[in-house]
């Protein structure tokens, strides 16, 4: 985890990151939403997210991994606006503009803001236990439907329950 990371130079993978988004990609739509209080803290602007996530979204391509859509709230935490975390704007307005199924769809993120995000849409919810790990104040109250080490374990669960392997 990195925090206000904005410089596209410094864009690193954790491992088997790139693999589970290749098998992700292949067969689900998949989404980024993001919260970037950075833009409203004045550490970077909105133009430097956009590019950013251009840089990143060109390796991921190289990769053979297709994001459909980024979507990003440019708020602080404390605004009251609908769309950051663990608001469900993002995740509603992507369900306005692309052809989501919210009861079939999935939300996975490494903190509790982005179950309990997952929660207020209706999504199923994986915590993956990198990064902050659910460990941020608050998160207890938070339950995922899974619990994993890596986004790749994620991914196999996704793709197990979808195909009607797992639970």
């Amino acid at each position: 985890e990195k925090e206000y990371q904005s410089d596209p130079d410094n864009i690193e993978f954790i491992a088997g990151s790139i693999e589970a988004l290749q098998n992700l990609s292949r067969g689900h739509l998949t989404v980024v939403i993001s919260n970037q209080s950075g833009i409203a803290r004045g550490y970077f602007s909105q133009e430097d997210v956009v590019k950013f996530h251009q840089a990143l979204d060109k390796i991921l391509r190289q990769e053979g991994v297709k994001i459909s859509a980024w979507y990003i709230c440019p708020h602080g935490p404390d605004d009251a606006c609908p769309c950051r975390k663990p608001r469900p704007g993002m995740i509603l307005q992507a369900a306005r503009e692309l052809p989501i199924d919210l009861e079939a769809s999935w939300i996975v993120g490494d903190k509790s803001s982005d179950i309990a995000t997952g929660n207020a849409s209706g999504l199923r919810t994986i915590l993956v236990r990198t990064g902050y790990a659910g460990n941020e104040p608050g998160a207890k109250a938070v339950r995922p439907d899974y619990s994993v080490d890596n986004l790749l374990a994620a991914a196999e669960i996704i793709n197990n329950v979808s195909s009607g392997l797992g639970r």
